[in-house]
């Protein structure tokens, strides 16, 4: 079975194999409520081929409840599901890849697989998945949908990540076919225009509330923007990879550091969510300059991104950087030293951040020199925890499934004071403002009494020139580029533990319109995937061309 895919459905007509199902599932409704692995009991009761998958037991249990022969239990349902890493953030993620395409770019370090989009290998996860089916964005979407649902997570709220290189390069026709393919999927109905389909998604059965493409800094304009949002892109992640204009020649990589200062603060106009992807052990960068590279993200206001992929340059048979490394022109760092040098670069990172890698998902068969280790992550946290220090990035902050007991005491409450005070709860939100080169940003978090995240809304107060906005309509707007509510994603009108559905997100917007009224504006706008019109709509914002918009 491809990775990715579906393991097949258990027949419970077969006595042996419901006996077995059942003793498994009796087994782990008994274990003590603070033990999640049950691992030993998968493996004391087999399956003939193997062991089963939880996704296998989890359609077993909601079979057997069904036939009446089991009682509906929802610690036992959790328990199947599994850990919800994915959709602990809110949201369910849902990658796709487009197809192999040409290039700009003539990058020294970049792999170009025959079978693989420009940048990837066809041993990558992803990839295999989007091999699986032709790389055809219906059967992926849908693919992955049908996957996530068998492993217990709810998928009535999909952020779509479009991957595969830079989406810009790829022909108008394509991206609109794509995302139109993609949407049909999530709608689970066919439309004859993109538009069409965005519109059907706003009551669809998996909603669209983040759509993200990754694209060069060098095709980014104000007409690029437009296009963007008039296809439902909410976040655009940016290959930066080095903030040296001789460290970018030097890899070949086509674009110069002011070019990615343009494309940052255009899209942080446009009130896009800002990626940068960013590459340690460049050929040309050593670790002391890579550490001031990295310093630069958050002293330069024409930068300061919103999240952050650090990928470790892997060194990769084929490559043009492989071919200097044979000939002793380039070797990669020590693992002890890059590890030392991500520790360094975490303790940097601005709390508005979050690190979403520290490593590609590169198999390590791959990697001919170097670092292989495919949990860099755990490895630099562990080594952070043994000095004492701590990451302040929103992914390090924000409430997981540790925070389940912090929630439950909270929830349903209301915040009540404004940013800084503690409100009777022990909850309180935080106002952290930073400037940019064309705007003043406040960063709202909610912060649990424990000092775990459970919320945040990104404000962008634009104080550049009018002519300097990108796009007309939200000329005389403030801007709010995010909100996220954090906690297991819970599905539509359904109220569970977590801070989803609890009317933190509401409060957020309410204390963000009266901070854009207190900064002169009187109109408050929204970057709004098409799924979550409707939430916006119910708290007075008018569908504009391309945004939401709300007179204060």
């Amino acid at each position: 079975m491809v990775k990715g895919g579906v393991p097949k459905q258990l027949d419970l007509s077969v006595p042996d194999e419901r006996e077995r199902v059942l003793r498994i599932l009796h087994a782990v409704a008994a274990l003590p409520e603070n033990v999640e692995d049950y691992s030993d009991i998968l493996r004391r009761y087999p399956s003939p081929s193997g062991t089963y998958a939880k996704s296998q037991l989890l359609e077993a249990y909601r079979q057997l409840v069904a036939e009446g022969a089991l009682v509906p239990r929802s610690d036992l349902e959790r328990r199947l599901r599994g850990r919800p890493v994915r959709t602990i953030s809110g949201v369910t993620p849902v990658a796709v890849l487009t197809e192999p395409y040409p290039c700009p770019g003539n990058c020294i370090f970049c792999p170009g697989q025959q079978d693989a989009p420009k940048s990837y290998l066809d041993g990558e996860p992803g990839v295999l998945r989007a091999l699986q089916y032709g790389y055809d964005p219906f059967f992926q979407t849908a693919g992955r949908i049908k996957a996530l649902t068998a492993i217990g997570h709810p998928v009535d709220k999909v952020e779509l990540l479009i991957l595969g290189g830079t989406w810009s390069c790829y022909p108008a026709e394509y991206q609109e076919w794509f995302l139109r393919r993609c949407f049909d999927a999530m709608n689970e109905t066919e439309s004859s225009t993109l538009q069409e389909a965005l519109l059907q998604n706003e009551q669809a059965p998996h909603r669209n509330v983040g759509l993200v493409v990754e694209t060069r800094p060098d095709f980014i304009t104000p007409q690029a923007l437009v296009t963007l949002r008039k296809n439902g892109v909410t976040k655009v992640q940016v290959g930066a990879q080095s903030l040296d204009d001789r460290v970018l020649l030097l890899n070949r990589r086509g674009h110069t550091l002011a070019q990615t200062q343009q494309a940052v603060s255009l899209l942080r106009l446009g009130g896009f969510k800002v990626v940068l992807h960013w590459m340690p052990n460049l050929l040309g960068a050593t670790l002391d300059s890579d550490l001031a590279d990295f310093a630069r993200l958050w002293s330069d206001p024409a930068l300061r991104p919103d999240e952050i992929k650090i990928y470790p340059t892997a060194l990769v048979e084929g490559t043009a950087l492989y071919d200097l490394w044979t000939a002793g022109e380039y070797a990669p760092y020590a693992e002890a030293d890059l590890i030392e040098l991500l520790v360094q670069c975490k303790m940097l990172v601005p709390p508005y951040c979050r690190i979403n890698r520290l490593m590609r998902d590169i198999p390590a068969s791959y990697i001919v020199a170097g670092t292989r280790k495919s949990n860099l992550r755990q490895v630099v946290q562990q080594a952070l925890e043994a000095r004492g220090l701590r990451c302040d990035c929103i992914r390090c902050r924000e409430v997981r499934s540790s925070g389940a007991q912090e929630l439950r005491g909270i929830a349903g409450t209301e915040i009540k004071t404004l940013m800084g005070h503690a409100a009777n709860n022990g909850m309180r939100v935080e106002d952290v403002t930073y400037r940019t080169d064309t705007t003043v940003e406040h960063f709202l978090q909610v912060l649990t009494p424990e000092e775990r995240l459970a919320g945040f809304l990104r404000l962008s107060l634009p104080d550049a020139p009018r002519t300097e906005i990108p796009v007309p309509e939200i000329r005389d707007a403030a801007m709010i580029r995010e909100v996220h509510i954090y906690g297991p994603a819970q599905e539509l009108g359904q109220r569970g533990w977590g801070e989803q559905h609890r009317g933190l997100g509401t409060q957020l917007l309410e204390i963000a319109a009266d901070l854009a009224w207190k900064a002169g504006f009187r109109e408050l706008a929204v970057i709004a995937a098409v799924g979550t019109r409707p939430y916006y709509r119910e708290r007075g914002f008018v569908e504009g061309d391309l945004y939401p918009l709300r007179r204060l």
